[in-house]
């Protein structure tokens, strides 16, 4: 058995290592995804997890085939296509310092799995089953998104789900929205930012939390807040952890998914229905994942900046 599958994007996220005379940057390759870095940090915690995905039939898609073997995620659910090339990301910053993405993805590989092509029997392996919306902007793959999570449900597995909004790879904004909503109503457990919280609602944390409660059905919430920490609720109550102070930070890339995936991991230690969490333990769940994204960011990329589960302890008693 496994604890969690994860279904979405496997790719590689170009970060910039310094910018050169001419103004370019000379970026640096890096593993990731959000659904695998989710589950870097479930494995690395200590739970056993499986990636559906496919990557390209080129060096970099089986060097992140590979990646998954190092660090302990199972990849029998990924499929290597030569017929497309494996997508890239490239993060940047703009003036403001903020991120920036722009995507190698005309096709990419992560757009082009089918609803035939999902491993079923993997999530029937699996306790949980989590999932984003960056495979859900093109067809096939918002369809085998859809049958996946329909068919996880129907398994009376746990349902997770992070938006992670990137407005780049939309052609329409208020698809992505509806996408969202989509797997908001087909979710248990959600982790959200308040940027996306933002983008969809436009209104505070505490009132956005309380709409996927209520309006969707959601059972419990997490709503990072960046370097301020993170909100928390289900249906027992609600409150805050605050962030880490004192962190160099290097790259913020992954740090939401090592929040969702730490977070997923106190859940599942506690094994309570997500309804059933209390606020205290909330708060526990949070803290942790709160000081092993922050942790994650003083290291580039995001699988490989999974901090160990000694490092975070030791910090929250600091």
């Amino acid at each position: 058995m496994y604890d969690v599958a994860a279904i979405g994007e496997l790719l590689i996220d170009f970060t910039v290592d310094r910018i050169q005379e001419d103004g370019y940057p000379v970026m640096a390759a890096h593993p990731g995804g959000a659904p695998a870095n989710f589950l870097a940090a479930l494995t690395k915690y200590g739970k056993k997890t499986a990636m559906i995905a496919k990557v390209g039939d080129d060096a970099l898609g089986r060097q992140l085939v590979q990646t998954l073997q190092q660090v302990g995620i199972d990849g029998r659910g990924v499929l290597v296509d030569g017929s497309v090339f494996t997508t890239l990301a490239f993060v940047t910053r703009d003036a403001n310092g903020e991120r920036e993405f722009s995507f190698a993805r005309k096709p990419g590989a992560d757009m082009l799995l089918t609803a035939d092509e999902v491993p079923y029997d993997l999530i029937d392996q699996s306790k949980a089953l989590h999932f984003g919306t960056v495979c859900m902007t093109n067809e096939p793959s918002r369809t085998a998104h859809y049958k996946a999570v329909e068919y996880a449900r129907q398994k009376g597995k746990l349902v997770t789900f992070d938006p992670n909004l990137r407005e780049p790879l939309w052609a329409d904004l208020e698809d992505a929205k509806e996408q969202m909503f989509w797997g908001f109503r087909h979710a248990d457990v959600v982790k959200i930012s308040d940027n996306e919280v933002e983008f969809l609602f436009g209104c505070s944390v505490e009132e956005g939390a309380e709409k996927l409660l209520k309006e969707f059905g959601v059972k419990l919430v997490f709503v990072t807040l960046g370097k301020d920490g993170c909100y928390f609720a289900n249906g027992k109550g609600s409150g805050r952890v605050p962030g880490v102070t004192d962190i160099t930070v290097v790259d913020t890339t992954g740090a939401g998914d090592i929040f969702g995936g730490s977070a997923v991991t106190g859940l599942l230690e506690l094994d309570k229905a997500p309804e059933d969490v209390t606020v205290e333990e909330m708060a526990k769940i949070a803290a942790f994942a709160c000081t092993a994204a922050s942790l994650s960011t003083t290291n580039l990329g995001g699988i490989f900046s999974v901090p160990e589960r000694a490092a975070v302890e030791a910090r929250m008693q600091q």
